[in-house]
């Protein structure tokens, strides 16, 4: 999953600020106008947005939704001139019809600093579903989205979509995510790590991390499914990255998983958030998708591979920046854990099934994968991140050496 980072309260950033630059694509090279007010200076905040199709949760988060068309809109695609919202720290946008219609195409996003008021640069969000359920959606049940980009506070936004051959999709909309402070609960807001060699009911069953619930983390469960849909067993898990800004404080990732969990349920219309279990750079493993973390939920993190799998994100980008050890060990460890429940040895092979040709391979075609793999294993995706990636052989070897068999072989 790719959720550009932008102003994460926090510590300074730790690499160099990179400004990503606009594609313009030969098909549609014309970028969308503006409202007259933005044509001067710089963009207008006079022009205060009603929080049309607000949707809510507890604990003061919220989902606004705002058209993209009315008097800006053309052949090429659709846009938002700059106005002033209510508060918000993460946004995307989502349509009508298959995920991959603006694949092609690019959307573009400006937001404004709510503590300066200084509008920020133009993003691009990533536009390709990469995330998500195998299945196909019931009319009406989802819809499909770019990535989330994480912003930070923000009162103001822009938007420009550039559609690509096939046009602008129908039912594009600006999703403007409040994670707010989090949804209150009596339920226990960790569960504690088990001491080493305590519980293993075989050498190959590795200690349960410490794992912050979604309790912990402010979940509000009204808004997510009621049921719980399960797999067979866990026999992977693919490791991500979340693409949030690094260098944020560890405090500040319930805010980060909040964001995600609403977008992916009030925007994308999934049953609950698409990750099972989620690391930030403090290596603290929070639980993901509902339904129990010793359990084989199914999940929506690798399109494709969702079945006897489950999916790992680290909170950060690593594309330049180096994963922290604390990460990497946290990553190991809930690797480990969730492989030696069935037996499954953390540094072998397995062969799954692809759910969807939408993937990097048809459906129904088997595909060997490292026990612990990245999502672009999967997908055809840069995920976990050009710096993350290649520390997938040192996790395999640590989550191997924590279940006490770094030198068995797994069966098949």
């Amino acid at each position: 999953m790719h959720i550009f980072p932008q102003g994460l309260r926090g510590r300074p950033a730790v690499v160099p600020r990179v400004v990503l630059p606009v594609v313009l694509l030969a098909v549609c090279t014309v970028v969308l106008p503006l409202s007259p007010a933005a044509a001067g200076s710089g963009p207008s905040s006079a022009d205060p947005a009603p929080r049309a199709g607000l949707r809510t949760s507890a604990g003061g988060g919220s989902v606004a939704s705002l058209p993209l068309g009315g008097p800006h809109r053309s052949a090429a695609g659709r846009a938002l001139a700059p106005r002033t919202t209510a508060r918000f720290e993460l946004i995307g946008v989502t349509w009508d019809g298959p995920a991959d219609a603006l694949a092609d195409g690019t959307v573009r996003v400006r937001t404004r600093d709510a503590a300066t008021g200084a509008w920020r640069d133009w993003q691009r969000l990533d536009a390709d579903g990469e995330d998500g359920p195998d299945t196909p959606a019931a009319a009406g049940a989802r819809r499909a989205g770019t990535a989330p980009l994480w912003t930070g506070p923000s009162d103001g936004v822009a938007v420009e979509v550039t559609a690509g051959p096939a046009g602008p999709p129908r039912g594009l909309r600006v999703e403007l995510v409040d994670p707010g402070r989090g949804a209150e609960s009596p339920a226990a807001r960790t569960r504690p790590a088990e001491p080493a060699g305590g519980g293993r009911r075989s050498g190959q069953q590795a200690p349960r991390p410490e794992i912050v619930t979604r309790a912990g983390w402010g979940a509000d469960e009204s808004i997510r499914e009621s049921d719980f849909v399960y797999t067979g067993q866990v026999r992977a898990v693919f490791v991500h990255h979340t693409a949030t800004a690094t260098a944020y404080e560890c405090a500040d990732a319930p805010r980060v998983i909040r964001a995600i969990y609403q977008y992916h349920v009030q925007s994308n219309g999934w049953r609950d958030i698409g990750y099972n279990f989620l690391v930030d750079r403090c290596g603290t493993v929070y639980e993901g998708r509902a339904g129990g973390t010793d359990l084989p939920v199914h999940g929506a993190h690798t399109l494709g591979f969702n079945t006897n799998t489950a999916g790992v994100a680290a909170i950060g980008t690593y594309v330049k920046d180096v994963p922290p050890p604390e990460l990497l060990t946290g990553l190991a460890r809930i690797s480990a854990w969730k492989l030696g429940l069935t037996g499954r040895d953390a540094d072998g092979r397995v062969d799954l099934v692809s759910g969807s040709s939408a993937s990097r391979y048809p459906a129904g075609t088997t595909v060997s994968f490292d026990a612990v793999s990245g999502h672009r294993d999967g997908f055809n995706t840069e995920c976990p991140g050009a710096a993350l990636y290649p520390e997938l052989p040192g996790i395999r070897t640590e989550a191997a050496r924590l279940q006490g068999r770094a030198d068995t072989v797994a069966t098949p």
